[in-house]
């Protein structure tokens, strides 16, 4: 399988992880969300980049739910849940926030 982004052919898996994570960048996201019917907001590249940031600068962290709310919370400076995090992406926020992230496939079972 394959995305086109800007007329590079971007692979991605079967579950549409990208196959090489170096290929992620800002319109790949885009085109990945777009994918799966979500228009990017200002909240969802805070959860996008705080995802990559955990993978990348704390030894291949990829958070769940209930961490991500935890680093939302201090970051918007307001109390929220996790249902506002699956407001922003529905198929759960860290798993498909990690494929639109361009992160590796968590192999970790969901919930909290």
């Amino acid at each position: 399988m394959a995305l086109d982004v800007k007329g590079k052919r971007v692979e991605v898996t079967e579950t549409g992880f990208l196959a090489d994570p170096e290929d992620w960048n800002e319109d790949v996201a885009r085109e990945i969300a777009g994918s799966e019917a979500l228009e990017l907001s200002e909240k969802h590249w805070d959860i996008i980049h705080y995802l990559r940031d955990e993978f990348y600068n704390n030894n291949e962290n990829q958070p769940n739910t209930r961490n991500i709310v935890k680093a939302m919370q201090k970051k918007w400076g307001t109390t929220i849940q996790a249902r506002d995090l699956y407001q922003l992406f529905p198929k759960d926020p860290s798993k498909q926030g990690g494929r639109i992230a361009g992160l590796p496939e968590s192999r970790r079972k969901g919930g909290y």
